[in-house]
């Protein structure tokens, strides 16, 4: 790389402290799945309009295709390989979304997903007008939202402590 177009960066990515040499143009989504081959962030538009690339900067949504990976430097991204657990158990949306069909062709998914975790991290207990407009930034052509709603809810319950006996329903 021709160190004018390129700079290095110091990061921490699901947790884990990442050092890299990026080129100043290249998003982030294409750092994270090109460069790292965290290839959970999808690429849709590449516009910001479909939500598909979503990552949690700094515990904010943010789009990845929008996002230059220099500016990332000093932060903390997370994207949807850091929401499970370590061990690999599923966060409650995970899980939520599993159990109630919150997905189907899945590409969607991590976008919803980092999304939601924005949300239950700021508001523990939402409505569905809350969910439906805080997802209202990410395109689903497959679901017709219903059953992600409802998969944001039941996890919601669960990370309150408040879901029946058995898990999320």
């Amino acid at each position: 790389m021709d160190s004018t177009l390129s700079r290095s960066i110091s990061l921490k990515i699901n947790g884990r402290a990442v050092q890299a040499t990026v080129d100043v143009r290249h998003t982030l989504a294409d750092f994270l799945r090109h460069q790292l081959e965290l290839t959970g962030t999808h690429l849709g538009c590449e516009h910001g309009v479909c939500g598909a690339c979503t990552v949690l900067v700094d515990g904010r949504s943010t789009r990845g295709c929008l996002m230059l990976a220099v500016q990332a430097n000093g932060r903390e991204v997370t994207t949807v390989e850091g929401i499970a657990a370590l061990d690999g158990t599923l966060h409650p949306l995970q899980q939520a979304f599993k159990d109630l069909h919150g997905l189907q062709c899945g590409f969607c998914t991590p976008g919803m997903l980092t999304t939601l975790v924005e949300l239950l991290g700021d508001n523990p207990d939402p409505t569905e007008a809350e969910v439906r407009v805080a997802i209202s930034g990410n395109l689903c052509r497959c679901t017709g939202y219903q059953a992600i709603v409802d998969a944001a809810l039941a996890a919601a319950k669960t990370m309150r402590g408040t879901a029946p006996a058995g898990g999320v329903r």
